[in-house]
């Protein structure tokens, strides 16, 4: 067996195979077989068509299922020797038989051969988000509003009310125009962006006033539409008292006590910002690596990222993308991303490589108990075996690789903690 590589690019490549008469002959007589056996021809028994009209009838495709079988055979090992990282199935481009040799022409992409720039003298900085008493009852609050009743208040509209009102569409004259009017539309002040013009006007608003709001338009050309609000109602959430016994309830019997319950809602934030901390330092990491190595990506593997980014995205339509959504175009607009993607994926690659990185079953045995202390005690067995079954022992796998390599990083780099507020909550 002959081989030639010929590099076309840093992620591609072609290969030639060539074979003599002797590494494929086997092979090509088996194949000849099962041809005279199966093909039938008009004047022939079954079974006795001559040698050489089988192989005019199904030369072709003999020679074809050849070549494809040989390809399959050679190229694992000639990968293995040449310690090749293939990305993509190789491809046939094309095969002849000349004489007593079968040259085969393959195709594929590769992981390309790069070296890591050194980032020990990088610098990240971590946010630490300090949780007061104030963001606690901001938390508790926003659990009481769901059973917070609406009360209408004599006082101007604040920015958390909700405002009902008559609305009229006006003229260019300034005048309502006929069929253009809505009765008791309800404005829920908190949950309208702050620089809706409908916030803006009805923010200080009281009942009985009438207030003019004029919409803004994207597009200059298209005229300013004008709306007139008769405010018939100002209404406001009011809070209940929280009380052990309502503690009781919400929390369905798990907590009886206003202060065990105020201790789990900033243990609750306290996780919830120490995971966010530590994803935004995470996300600056991979940000600066790939900024810093302009590693050249295969086609086949920012395809299938991009392919994964954009069934994420249907996933929150419910399955598929509304009616006249154009999936192409938004295929193309995540490109870039699934660019940085396929990257990542090749830095994270090589910084395990470098270090050896691998998961042992004691790996996976540590992570396994330490998802399952977050479960009741008899979940634990069973959150054991799942873990460590075949179905997941990938996915884990993956996991923990993806946990050692960025542990690595950050032993390497300079990382200060930045004393940071909580950013506010987006209704």
């Amino acid at each position: 067996m002959q081989k030639n590589i010929t590099k076309v690019s840093d992620t591609e490549q072609e290969l030639e195979i060539i074979l003599t008469a002797e590494e494929y002959g086997t092979e090509y007589n088996q194949e000849l077989d099962e041809a005279k056996r199966t093909v039938q021809v008009k004047g022939f028994r079954k079974g006795h068509v001559p040698a050489g009209l089988i192989k005019k009838l199904a030369g072709p495709a003999i020679e074809a299922s050849v070549a494809e079988k040989m390809a399959s055979k050679y190229f694992g090992t000639i990968v293995d020797e040449e310690k090749i990282k293939p990305a993509s199935r190789a491809q046939i481009e094309s095969f002849s038989y000349e004489g007593d040799e079968l040259k085969i022409r393959l195709s594929y992409e590769m992981h390309p051969v790069f070296e890591l720039n050194s980032y020990s003298d990088y610098t990240f900085t971590k946010a630490l988000y300090t949780i007061t008493d104030a963001e606690v009852q901001k938390e508790i609050n926003l659990i009481l509003k769901g059973h917070g009743s609406l009360a209408t208040v004599d006082e101007a509209a604040l920015a958390t009310d909700t405002v009902i009102g008559d609305v009229e569409k006006l003229d260019a004259a300034g005048e309502p125009e006929e069929g253009g009017k809505t009765e008791n539309h309800h404005f829920n002040l908190e949950y309208l962006p702050e620089d809706n013009p409908f916030r803006i006007s009805l923010e200080g608003a009281k009942a009985g006033e009438t207030v003019n709001v004029a919409t803004t338009q994207k597009d200059p050309n298209t005229p300013v539409v004008s709306y007139r609000i008769t405010v018939k109602e100002v209404k406001r959430l009011e809070l209940p008292e929280l009380t052990d016994d309502l503690v009781k309830e919400i929390t369905h019997q798990r907590f009886e006590t206003v202060t065990d319950f105020t201790t789990d809602v900033r243990i609750q934030l306290e996780e919830h910002f120490s995971m966010k901390s530590d994803e935004e330092l995470l996300e600056s990491i991979s940000s600066k690596l790939i900024e810093e190595n302009p590693v050249s990506t295969p086609k086949s593997m920012v395809a299938s990222f991009a392919n994964m980014l954009v069934e994420n995205a249907k996933r929150q339509f419910g399955g598929k993308f509304p009616k006249g959504f154009d999936e192409s175009q938004f295929t193309q607009s995540m490109l870039p991303n699934a660019e940085k993607h396929a990257r990542w994926l090749l830095i994270s690659q090589k910084i395990a490589e470098l270090n050896n990185v691998e998961v042992t079953d004691e790996d996976i045995k540590a992570y396994a108990e330490k998802e399952a202390e977050k479960s009741s005690p008899e979940q634990i067995e069973e959150i054991m075996n799942t873990y460590q079954s075949t179905e997941f022992k990938d996915y884990i796998a993956d996991t923990i690789i993806k946990d050692k390599i960025y542990d690595i990083i950050k032993s390497q780099v300079t990382i200060t903690e930045e004393p940071t507020p909580v950013p506010p909550h987006k209704s």
